[in-house]
């Protein structure tokens, strides 16, 4: 589940270049799109009191009697008086908060999207989250990562104008495991997940709703198997894809909702788990930063660019 300094090499480059979608990347998402102002009609939330706050800062609190850390992107177009959607963006184990950022080029999206992005960091050396079966000191030591993922969310409703009902997580790897289990366990909280190259690893998960799922995962995923590992303690893509849809109260077969090159989405008819399939991609992110070390980068779609139609069209 490493990122490696690949990564932190490839970000003191790329921070300085174009964000735009790398050529070859499809223009259309798997189906479900809505308007992210304003899903279903609804209004966003109005809010007073609160100082403009666009751009990038870095926020610490104390959670589970341990210092912890945030980066938070607010997009120009952030209005304090009105509710704003946000994203919680989770690095993999041995990552941080900045080459995530870098990894997803979330930020800009979220500029041109208009949301709200946080990216938090771990705990310990290397950094890592305790997501059950995936990584680390965190998991071995039991941090209450979920405790500081509500502690962090309160944090940012006390200091930004935020829609509660259009709140969101994604991740990496470890990070991905980390949304896994933010579904399982803050259903409530999360009006939607897309994890990244990470699989459920909780050795129970019972939702209190119905949790819409997007999952993005390579087949040749050399950290955590497509088709899992007895070894590692790793589900299947396969079986977690299932996982959510049994969870989640599906029927049928899923169908095919997107092709284009190495890139397939399929899709629970009648509620909403989508499994997006990179045939040979590696441990990586589609669309985003390549990583070579860790396999293929697909081109065929945007995983930033995708989720965000998915999470748009969802709240709760």
């Amino acid at each position: 589940m490493k990122l490696l300094a690949v990564v932190v090499a490839a970000a003191s480059t790329a921070a300085c270049h174009s964000t735009a979608p790398p050529a070859g990347t499809a223009p259309d998402a798997p189906a479900g799109t809505a308007d992210a102002a304003a899903p279903d009609g609804a209004q966003a939330p109005a809010c007073v009191g609160l100082a403009p706050a666009s751009g990038d800062t870095t926020w610490t609190l104390t959670s589970g009697g341990l210092p912890r850390v945030a980066n938070v992107h607010v997009p120009p177009s952030y209005d304090p008086t009105r509710g704003m959607p946000v994203v919680f963006n989770f690095h993999g184990f041995t990552s941080d908060a900045v080459q995530e950022a870098v990894l997803t080029a979330m930020s800009p999206a979220a500029d041109a999207e208009g949301y709200i992005v946080i990216y938090p960091y771990g705990t310990g050396t290397p950094l890592s989250w305790n997501a059950g079966a995936c990584c680390g000191t965190a998991t071995a030591t039991n941090v209450d990562d979920i405790g500081f993922v509500k502690d962090l969310l309160a944090l940012a409703e006390q200091r930004l104008c935020i829609d509660p009902a259009r709140v969101y997580a994604t991740g990496m790897s470890n990070g991905g495991f980390l949304s896994h289990r933010i579904g399982c366990e803050l259903a409530d909280t999360f009006a939607a997940i897309a994890p990244v190259a990470g699989v459920d690893g909780m050795p129970t998960c019972n939702p209190s709703r119905p949790v819409p799922v997007m999952e993005f995962h390579g087949t040749a995923d050399p950290l955590v198997p497509y088709n899992g590992s007895s070894v590692l303690g790793f589900d299947s893509v396969p079986d977690t894809f299932t996982g959510w849809a049994t969870r989640d109260g599906c029927t049928g077969a899923p169908v095919q909702t997107y092709a284009h090159g190495d890139a397939t989405c399929m899709t629970y008819q009648g509620c909403d788990v989508t499994l997006c399939t990179i045939d040979g991609g590696g441990h990586t992110w589609p669309g985003g930063l390549p990583v070579p070390a860790l396999g293929v980068t697909s081109t065929d779609i945007s995983a930033t660019d995708a989720m965000w139609t998915f999470f748009a069209a969802h709240h709760l």
